[in-house]
């Protein structure tokens, strides 16, 4: 094999590892941002091309949706109660090309931002407001957050609040409280079940006293349920008009009793 043989072999391996170099292949979920010498070009894909050896170079970035979890903040509420909040941050790339040129890693930025505006928002809030308004307080982050990101080529579709951590003295004092609560509910049920059952009571009254046959079928009535449980008790009815005629005599007695000297 003489010297000619050799050069072209030699350069048709380097032909053929610059033709490897060349092909990139980008999948459907990505796009490649191309470099060249040092200058952005645009982004290409998803498929198969062709770049420029030694002189082009690809960065691929994702566009899929990522879920990514903010660590636990402590946090001190408007009311000044020391909570730890996590939550979760769904965002995705809008613009490959400002996701590689405007920072240098979109992902920690997004992070990082999550957890200084959880920390942020949470502390201007009430803890009564952070336990219900959940759904408002998500929107804020959301919206604060994104405006932050979009100049990186990010977009934060959704941000929740997971969980709640409580000091366990606050968890007591509302566990106190929910049961006070429930204990004045309980009273003021029972008291106008007291003030229904005295109004209806006293409709009965009057409805008595104006029949008074009505009083001596309710009394043989009640004598009637009592015969029936099979017990020795005795039932003498005794009329009312009886009582009223003692209670009179008794007053005219008391009145023509002489007094001691």
């Amino acid at each position: 094999m003489n010297g000619l043989q050799i050069g072209l072999i030699a350069a048709a391996a380097v032909l053929l590892l610059l033709g490897f170099a060349a092909i990139r292949i980008v999948q459907e979920y990505e796009r490649g941002v191309i470099f060249r010498l040092g200058r952005v070009i645009g982004a290409k894909g998803p498929g198969l091309f062709f770049i420029i050896p030694i002189v082009d170079r690809m960065v691929k970035v994702s566009l899929r949706t990522v879920t990514m979890d903010v660590p636990p903040q402590d946090v001190i509420t408007r009311d000044n109660v020391t909570v730890k909040v996590n939550a979760v941050t769904y965002f995705h790339v809008m613009d490959s090309i400002k996701s590689v040129v405007a920072i240098e890693d979109h992902i920690v930025g997004t992070s990082q931002i999550s957890q200084t505006t959880l920390r942020s928002i949470l502390g201007q809030v009430d803890l009564d407001e952070l336990l219900v308004n959940r759904e408002e307080i998500n929107q804020r982050l959301q919206q604060v957050i994104d405006a932050v990101t979009d100049p990186w080529g990010v977009k934060v579709t959704l941000v929740e609040v997971k969980h709640v951590e409580l000091p366990e003295t606050m968890r007591r004092a509302m566990a106190r409280q929910a049961e006070a609560e429930r204990e004045r509910r309980a009273k003021v049920i029972h008291a106008h079940g007291e003030r229904e059952a005295a109004e209806t009571l006293g409709q009965a009254a009057e409805i008595l006293e104006r029949h008074p046959a009505a009083v001596q079928l309710r009394i043989l009535s009640t004598m009637t349920e009592v015969a029936g449980d099979r017990n020795s008790t005795l039932i003498f009815p005794l009329p009312m008009e009886l009582l009223r005629l003692i209670d009179t005599l008794r007053g005219a007695l008391d009145q023509h009793r002489p007094v001691s000297p």
